[in-house]
């Protein structure tokens, strides 16, 4: 029994210090869609603001940017279409992957 406890101790503190080499690379938002502005092009930048009482934010996108409703992916013309027939704004939440390292926007998805 002593062999196990020190065996889960010693593989318990080995492990440790590889935890430490965590880096966060990309942060979700969960934006109330009144407070998001599309971008006018798949190169342009997206303006959100990230809570309540914080400033606007804008992020670039790309080419790569994947916009999503309900799972589907769409181009970002059919993305706007989608989002301009939603009536309760306010209501709705809209999640934006934001990749740090290249500071760009990786994903746009929502659900309704």
């Amino acid at each position: 029994m002593k062999i196990r406890t020190i065996l889960f101790a010693l593989a318990l503190c080995l492990s440790l210090p590889a935890a430490a080499n965590f880096e966060i690379v990309s942060k979700a938002h969960e934006v109330s869609l009144a407070d998001l502005r599309l971008p006018g092009s798949t190169s342009g930048t997206l303006t959100f603001k990230p809570c309540k009482d914080c400033d606007y934010q804008t992020v670039r996108v790309t080419g790569a940017t994947q916009y999503e409703v309900n799972g589907s992916g769409l181009d970002l013309e059919d993305f706007r279409n989608q989002l301009g027939n939603i009536r309760n704004r306010r209501g709705t939440t809209v999640t934006v992957l934001h990749h740090l390292e290249s500071d760009t926007i990786k994903a746009v998805r929502i659900r309704f």
